[in-house]
């Protein structure tokens, strides 16, 4: 891609005091990996893709189905009973072929989970189950990689930073799963779609602030109630 298309396609963040040319450099240099391409994400690969994120990876090992589409943005029909990560790599060459995506279409486990993350700057926690968010963060301890976490279930979101700049980690929050963990998911208990873009952007968001080295809050987690429209911010 020349300079000047470039410029023109990431301008109006380059406009922006806390990013300008130098900051896009960091963005286009950054390299992320995204576990799950689902309800958080799709928002979250589509922002970071546009944003210019010079190396995107996916993980995950499962099907586009129709039940997805509902907040799964970035899948289509076209790709029920195709894997997501071939959808999400359709998606990305359509908005933004100028970065490089590495679609993984592995399950995230014991054996793999040190050889897939190792070579990334941020980790987003984008699955949907406590085996895989306590394997991801014990791997980013030892990696020493942050990760961006994020939840949905019903009309609640919650989101938060891990292990950066010798903050806390998961097991700090939650110690063991809840007594109820294996029954608090969106196959039993739905959740709205728009809840999904809400907070799969901001764990874009929250990534890209971490890329730029702007200020991003720590031991903190952030719990969004989206039916009585509160925010609330719990210190752990």
């Amino acid at each position: 891609m020349k300079s000047k298309d470039s410029f023109s396609r990431y301008s109006r963040q380059i406009f922006m005091e806390e990013v300008g040319i130098a900051g896009q450099r960091k963005i286009m240099e950054a390299k992320v990996v995204i576990v799950g391409a689902g309800g958080l994400g799709s928002p979250a690969i589509q922002y970071l893709a546009t944003a210019g994120i010079g190396t995107l990876a996916v993980i995950d090992a499962d099907e586009v189905e129709i039940h997805n589409l509902q907040r799964q943005v970035i899948h289509t029909e076209n790709y029920i009973g195709h894997p997501k990560v071939h959808s999400a790599t359709q998606f990305v060459q359509t908005i933004n072929p100028d970065i490089t995506f590495i679609p993984i279409h592995k399950r995230l486990d014991q054996g793999n989970a040190f050889e897939l993350l190792k070579d990334y700057d941020i980790i987003l926690d984008c699955s949907d189950n406590f085996e895989t968010r306590y394997l991801i963060s014990d791997t980013c301890i030892l990696l020493q990689k942050p990760i961006v976490y994020g939840s949905i279930l019903s009309f609640e979101g919650q989101v938060a930073v891990f292990n950066y700049q010798g903050s806390k980690q998961l097991r700090d929050l939650f110690p063991a799963p809840p007594d109820d963990a294996d029954n608090q998911n969106c196959d039993r208990l739905g959740v709205l779609g728009p809840l999904a873009g809400i907070v799969g952007s901001m764990m874009a968001l929250l990534t890209l602030k971490m890329t730029l080295n702007l200020p991003v809050e720590t031991n903190q987690l952030t719990v969004i109630d989206s039916l009585h429209w509160k925010f609330h911010l719990i210190e752990f």
